[in-house]
């Protein structure tokens, strides 16, 4: 069952890969989106604990960088002016966002498809992929068209896919994946990745072949897509990820990504790619099941980097999942937040 969009809430072989020799030069592209500021993040999360349902998404200004938290009463818009917050008026609720999805949910559940809350138009933002018949992408638009202007649908190139390939940066089950961030408890040292990665294999390597480094300890996939391996090989690695220039960049705490901010992406297929979050509470319909609670992005990604880190800075914000692949630089990447992967272990970065 899709989660409410209220419900949104910081390892490993990839982040010490220079070590490991899998550093590569950097396949970046320009985002004109900000970095929110710690206070940013931090605003975000107190608002909407404290609106409920009476916002209806915050998104990141382009032009301020000032975060902007819809509301659709006055005695939602007084709290957040007082929580410090700029306030837009809009006309569609939480509630009526929340009864468009779980009408698509219900009708038009289509292999191929996604959802997810873009606040910055008060919509429902669904994108369908190639693989999309013409006979479901009917069905799909007149859903749509019944719920009047709260969903906005859009045809995307390639097909939403898990991102796992067989073949050379995490491997286990005759697969490679990569890893997202090195995480602690009671001083064991553990790294987060994509469920549908630890669903393969228990016992994961750093090279085709290799020792293995790591044990799985979770996983869950799908309807969630992040899993935990410990690291059994004696090591401590560093908690930073790999910028696949030489550099790394460390991570020193982890927050929900905030629409219309940056975001990297570091994968052991397409290196370090960068991009903005379009949509928060994603739903996307993968072939082997659905994942909820996603985050889309524009960062290209491709097999491989499942299970790799997005990020901003210093702050940890997801655990790479899939997409439909990247037309020149403009990418669909999809990432679970990690703040629901760490709650989930009991872990933090570090």
């Amino acid at each position: 069952m899709r989660r409410n969009s209220r419900a949104r809430l910081g390892v490993s072989l990839l982040l010490v890969a220079g070590a490991l020799g899998l550093g590569a030069t950097p396949s970046t592209a320009a985002a004109p989106s900000a970095i929110p500021s710690p206070s940013a993040y931090a605003l975000d999360a107190a608002v909407e604990q404290q609106l409920g349902a009476a916002t209806a998404g915050s998104y990141l200004d382009a032009k301020t960088g000032k975060l902007v938290v819809t509301v659709t009463t006055d005695r939602a818009e007084e709290q957040a002016r007082a929580a410090g917050a700029t306030v837009r008026r809009v006309a569609r609720s939480a509630a009526q966002l929340d009864a468009a999805m779980d009408t698509l949910e219900a009708e038009a559940k289509i292999t191929g498809t996604s959802w997810g809350v873009d606040p910055r138009t008060n919509r429902i933002a669904v994108e369908a992929d190639s693989s999309v018949s013409a006979r479901d992408m009917a069905r799909l638009e007149a859903v749509a068209e019944r719920l009047g202007g709260a969903v906005d649908v859009q045809r995307v190139p390639g097909v939403f896919h898990r991102e796992v390939l067989g073949g050379g940066a995490i491997y286990g089950g005759g697969s490679r994946c990569s890893a997202a961030f090195n995480v602690t408890k009671g001083g064991a040292r553990y790294f987060v990745t994509a469920g549908h990665c630890t669903n393969i294999s228990a016992n994961w390597s750093a090279s085709s072949g290799g020792p293995v480094v790591g044990v799985r300890e979770g996983t869950s996939f799908p309807t969630n897509d992040y899993g935990i391996v410990r690291y059994t090989d004696g090591s401590s690695p560093a908690g930073n990820v790999d910028l696949y220039n030489g550099s790394t960049q460390d991570i020193s705490s982890a927050a929900n990504a905030v629409v219309g901010q940056a975001i990297k992406k570091s994968g052991s297929t397409t290196k370090v790619t960068s991009g903005t979050v379009t949509a928060v509470n994603v739903t996307v319909n993968y072939g082997d099941g659905p994942v909820y609670n996603m985050v889309r992005t524009t960062a290209c990604s491709a097999g491989g980097d499942s299970g790799g880190a997005h990020f901003a800075g210093s702050v940890a914000l997801g655990i790479h999942s899939g997409s439909s692949g990247c037309s020149g630089t403009s990418g669909s990447a999809i990432h679970q937040p990690v703040t629901e992967a760490l709650s989930a272990y009991g872990v933090t970065v570090y």
